[in-house]
Formats: structure tokens, C-alpha cells, sequence
């Protein structure tokens, strides 16, 4: 019996993938996959088509796991070089296999091609001495699997349609027999309105006690634009188990953080707020400025949102907050177009006219020029007025164009969650007046 398999390395191979045309998804799902069987990834890598770098991270990843997960590389031109340098690494001899050769002629013919196989595609017809070819049913590059000792290497082909149910095949066939009967089950929580010291202070004490109980639980602590998240991982013999266990340290993390929790399965900040507008049977329209549509795009990304979306205006100009929303340019003369009163202003007159149990209004200065030092650049002045309250606050971001809009859309969504639910006006308040 060969040993347990818990430690992999994933190396996706093809210089495509170092350019910014094109980018490695592969490994998420193979990530995903392996977790499952409770098989660690403890590195990725992107190597291009390079003899010699290849060879160097693969002796790296074999120096790191038990498992080396390959994608790509497998095809029949002369760039396509996993499977020899993978066996020139280990001292494996390539041989042609007849039948693999006999395979991909009979592909040609079938797919009705007027000229023969290439010679070129025989190379994939090679297979290094001891290893077993893993069949592709939608291509021509078959998979491998080879050993050395306790360790197991597989090499798989690039496209997710041919990698896919090839890697499915491995896990029931081959990994799932050698795996510890341990799986990694994840929940994600995010947070929102937080700085990330801020947050960890107040929750490491409690997930700090979750890596020695019976179910084990690490947690990452994240912040990403706008927000901050918390990955809970939890070691398992089967998902019940991890579920209950999970659910005490979520309800455990909820207790701690209150409202400023928006989520605790995974689930963005417009698909909450999309979910409590249906649930209340709320309506919303909003007037943008500097996000210039960027709240109402992510408003509607969410599928069913014509339930609760009513319209969205951008009224970028000064002469378009008049005449679209009706602030008066008496206001703005006085306050400026980047402030409170307006944006009130901007989401008032967007819910007179739309009809909506709630508006939000944006106005701001999302950069790189515009900025005074009254008001500088991230400046954003942002108002939610609903059926029985309106919140108004200004916030100063930091970033370029693309991270001051997107994190005033997620203070207006988040500002929107807070009033449906009733919730952080005193800490909204706080906020405002220590800003």
C-alpha cells in the first residue's frame, strides 16, 4: 500500500501564462478538488516553455510535495516540453505508445480532416518508461501518472474541457484511495466598513482556540478592496461534521463583529443588499457621479434585480445634477458639487422622481486631477435616504481611479445594508464625526 498523499504542488506550464493576455484558472479548480481530499496545496507556480526552468521548478515541487499536479504542455509542437523534461527530470526513458499514436489518427479521420495526422502529433504519443497514460476523451494529449516511492506526479493537459474530467477520473481512480479520509472545508465571511488590525485584534482571540479542538479550524484573515475577509478551513472526515464546527465558529465570529458582518457564506455586498430589497419588497434607484454608473452596473449584475432596481442616472456634470436629480445650483454654487448637502440632494430628487423606497446619491473626486486640499482626490460625499431615515457621510479613499470608485460603491451598498437592517447608525455616527 503506497502511502498518504497530503501535500501537492500545482505548476501550470506555458509562457502565455506569464504575459497579461492570459491567466491560469486551472489551478483554483484543481485547488478546490484536492481540498476535498483533504490534500494540502502548499505551492503554485507559473512556468513558461523553458527546458530549464521547467526542470528547476519541478525539482522544487517535488522537493515541497508528495503530490506535483502539471497542466499543460502537452501538445505536439516543439514548446510543448512537460513530458520531457518531467522525464529527463526523473531518469525515465520515453518510448511511443502505438495504440495512443493509433488513437489520435483515428481522431483526425473522424473529425473529417482532408490530409493525415501530422508527424508532429506522434510526440504525443510518448510516454516515459513506468508511467500510465490517463485516456483524453476530448483531445489529443493524454494524461500521466507517475510514481517515485510515496510520491505521485500527474501531468494534465491545459484546456479546462480535456483537464477536467481527466483530473475527476484521477481523484476517484488514484488520489482519493491514497488521500488521509480528511477533507478541507471553507467558509467565507466578509466584513465590511473595518480596518483589517482592527478586525483581527477583535477575532483573534476568539479563532485563535479553533486549531486544537476535534475538528480543527485555521482561519486567513484578508483585505481586499473595500473589504475585509475571514477564510475559516476546517479539517474533516466528512462535510457534516465540518459544517456543525463551522457553524459554532461563525456564529462565534458574528457575535464578536455585529453588524459590520455582511457575510457569512461567500456572498458580495450587492447580492446581500439585492437580497434584502426582494425580502422587503423594497424598491431603489440611484444618481451617480464620479462612479459614473459603476453602483447601478453592480446593482444589476445580480440576476432578478429588475425586482428592486428602478433606475439609475449619471449626472457627472453639474449642469446634469440640475437638470436630471433638480439640485439647485444655488447648492452647489455654495458647497460645491463634492459634498454632503449635494449628494442628499442627488439622492432626493433621483427617489422623487423614481418613486423608490430608498436613493442613493454619489458625488465625488475620483482622480488623478481635481483635487484641492479642502478636497482632495478620493473624496467622496455619499447619502442614502429611505422610507424613514437618511444617512449622509463623507469618506476620503486611497488609490487611483478604478479603487476610489469601487470603494464608493461598496460604502453606498454597504450604508444601504445598515439602514434596511437598522443597524450601525451609532457607529456610522462614531466613524463620521472621528473622520
Amino acid at each position: 500500500m503506497k502511502g498518504t498523499l497530503s501535500r501537492a504542488a500545482i505548476m501550470a506550464v506555458g509562457s502565455e501564462l506569464l504575459t497579461p493576455i492570459r491567466t491560469d484558472t486551472n489551478s483554483l479548480y484543481i485547488t478546490e478538488q484536492l481540498n476535498r481530499l483533504g490534500i494540502e496545496v502548499v505551492m503554485k507556480m507559473i512556468v513558461g516553455d523553458d527546458r530549464r526552468e521547467l526542470a528547476e521548478a519541478f525539482r522544487a515541487a517535488r522537493h515541497r510535495a508528495d503530490l506535483v499536479v502539471t497542466i499543460g504542455g502537452l501538445g505536439p509542437t516543439d514548446d510543448d516540453v512537460t513530458r520531457e523534461v518531467v522525464a529527463e527530470t526523473m531518469g525515465r526513458a520515453l518510448h511511443e505508445d502505438g495504440a495512443i499514436t493509433e488513437q489520435i489518427r483515428a481522431r483526425f479521420l473522424a473529425r473529417g480532416f482532408t490530409t493525415p495526422m501530422p508527424e508532429i502529433n506522434r510526440r504525443q504519443a510518448m510516454v516515459p518508461r513506468g508511467a500510465a497514460v490517463l485516456p483524453n476523451a476530448n483531445g489529443t494529449a493524454p494524461g500521466l501518472w507517475l510514481e517515485r516511492g510515496n510520491a505521485a506526479i500527474v501531468l494534465l493537459p491545459g484546456p479546462p474541457r480535456e483537464m477536467k474530467p481527466m483530473l475527476e477520473a484521477v481523484i476517484s481512480e488514484r488520489l482519493a484511495p491514497r488521500a488521509g479520509g480528511r477533507g478541507l472545508f471553507r467558509r467565507v465571511l466578509k466584513i465590511a466598513g473595518r480596518a483589517e488590525s482592527d478586525v483581527d485584534a477583535q477575532v483573534a482571540p476568539v479563532y485563535g482556540q479553533w486549531t486544537h479542538q476535534a475538528v480543527p479550524i485555521s482561519t486567513t484573515i484578508l483585505a481586499v478592496l473595500g473589504q475585509i475577509e475571514l477564510h475559516l478551513t476546517a479539517a474533516a472526515d466528512h462535510r457534516a461534521a465540518a459544517d456543525a464546527a463551522l457553524d459554532v465558529a461563525v456564529a462565534a465570529l458574528q457575535d464578536v463583529l455585529g453588524a459590520s458582518l455582511f457575510s457569512v457564506d461567500g456572498r458580495n455586498l450587492e447580492v446581500v443588499v439585492g437580497d434584502l430589497l426582494r425580502q422587503g419588497r423594497l424598491t431603489i434607484a440611484v444618481a451617480e457621479s464620479c462612479t459614473g454608473g459603476l453602483l447601478a452596473s453592480r446593482l444589476t449584475d445580480v440576476p432578478g434585480s429588475s425586482d428592486y432596481v428602478e433606475r439609475g442616472v449619471v449626472c457627472y456634470s453639474n449642469r446634469a445634477k440640475t437638470e436630471l436629480v433638480g439640485v439647485s445650483e444655488a447648492m452647489i454654487r455654495e458647497y460645491g458639487a463634492v459634498s454632503e448637502p449635494v449628494a442628499q440632494a442627488m439622492a432626493a430628487g433621483i427617489r422623487s422622481r423614481a418613486g423608490t423606497n430608498i436613493a442613493i446619491g454619489i458625488t465625488g473626486i475620483a482622480g488623478p486631477g481635481g483635487g484641492t486640499p479642502e478636497k482632495p482626490v478620493g473624496t467622496v460625499a455619499v447619502a442614502v435616504i429611505g422610507d424613514e431615515e437618511t444617512r449622509v457621510r463623507t469618506f476620503q479613499f486611497l488609490g487611483g481611479r478604478d479603487m476610489v470608485k469601487f470603494q464608493a460603491t461598496q460604502s453606498a451598498l454597504n450604508m444601504t445594508r445598515l439602514m434596511i437592517t437598522k443597524a450601525g447608525a451609532g457607529r456610522e455616527w462614531a466613524e463620521r464625526k472621528s473622520n
